[in-house]
């Protein structure tokens, strides 16, 4: 969960988010490294008292210049491109929970628990209890396993969706007539907050996702014993 002031990423609580800090990191300071650059030589071009107008061209000057951001523009792209595909991949998933996104609510299937289906609504500010998020706690969680691959299946009912939860590196859309699917595997309990990431109506911002991550022991007995 994100705290007030902070500038960083939130916490990873999956392989693919440490991923996603990592790429985010390396990113960061070759953005840095080209900014600081850039601003030196503008300064160094506004400020200097040296002046010489017989150079025409500097054939070895402008070969660097475009060869060096080709090199730095692949340097980027394939960590990208790793974690791309990464996130795509699907290894025999333990689990397999449908996540339903309505108008705006969201509906959960336990596939392999007997078909049970639940919804997911926000809780009003009256129905707070103390320590309780504002906007972002809901009558019912999805209660999922840690250190075992799950498979998110996401559709909507209705319009556009996005089910996300930053800290598992989570978001794929909820698009009407299709079904999308991801799979992530936790690595730490606790209870992980997001929120639909597509304008999605008047109540966009009123559809919280909470997750409750237990271990899988715990898990195995029945998710109607953790609900």
């Amino acid at each position: 969960m994100a705290h007030p002031v902070q500038l960083s990423l939130q916490d990873a609580t999956s392989p693919v988010m440490e991923e996603l800090i990592t790429f985010h990191d390396h990113a960061f300071m070759a953005m840095s490294l080209i900014s600081f650059l850039v601003l030196y030589a503008l300064l160094s071009t506004l400020t200097t008292k040296l002046t010489n107008t017989s150079i025409t061209d500097a054939q070895e000057m402008e070969t660097i210049w475009t060869i060096l951001p080709a090199i730095i523009l692949i340097l980027i792209a394939l960590p990208s491109l790793r974690i791309l595909y990464l996130t795509d991949e699907v290894n025999d998933p333990s689990f397999t929970i449908k996540s339903i996104g309505h108008q705006w609510y969201w509906t959960y299937e336990y596939t392999d628990y007997g078909g049970l289906i639940f919804n997911s609504y926000m809780l009003p500010p009256l129905f707070l209890n103390p320590g309780d998020l504002r906007l972002l706690e809901v009558d019912n969680r999805v209660v999922l396993p840690i250190e075992a691959p799950v498979r998110m299946m996401i559709t909507s009912q209705d319009v556009l969706h996005s089910w996300t939860i930053p800290t598992l590196g989570l978001k794929t859309d909820a698009v009407p007539g299709r079904l999308n699917q991801t799979v992530f595997t936790a690595t730490r309990p606790g209870v992980y907050y997001g929120q639909c990431s597509e304008i999605c109506g008047a109540n966009h911002s009123f559809m919280p996702i909470v997750a409750e991550l237990i271990p899988l022991k715990i898990f195995e007995m029945g998710p109607v014993l953790t609900l």
